[in-house]
């Protein structure tokens, strides 16, 4: 996720780019005049391209709901390392979980070995 949440963010700024460079067309609209008898009355209007702005607009959605799901997430298993008791523990999940340390680079930080830490990690899970 920490990876992912980035890429995901220079994706939407790039479509919010496109879509402020949409090519804009004619179209016509119909409708009716203002009174009664209410003809129907044609009038031109200029409007982003609509196949194209539709396209946009829906990868936007759906990169702004992946983003704001990997945002959730991420604030429960800030939540969830939160209420780990034991400092030691609670750190080890930290730097694992939160910063993205490799288990090696955890031991070496914490002074323990790789395979202590993932024995750590997942004996606090198991829980």
């Amino acid at each position: 996720m920490q990876r992912e949440s980035p890429k995901i963010q220079k994706k939407l700024d790039r479509l919010y780019e496109r879509a402020e460079n949409i090519p804009v067309v004619s179209g016509k609209v119909v409708g009716s005049s203002e009174y009664f008898p209410y003809t129907e009355v044609r009038t031109t209007v200029q409007m982003d391209e609509p196949r194209e702005s539709d396209e946009v607009g829906k990868q936007i959605r759906l990169n702004e709901l992946r983003l704001d799901s990997i945002e959730r997430t991420k604030t429960e298993i800030e939540e969830f390392i939160s209420g780990i008791p034991d400092s030691t523990d609670r750190q080890i999940f930290e730097m694992s979980f939160l910063e993205g340390k490799k288990m090696d680079e955890v031991g070496k930080e914490m002074g323990y070995t790789k395979g202590r830490i993932s024995q750590k990690i997942s004996g606090y899970l198991k829980d």
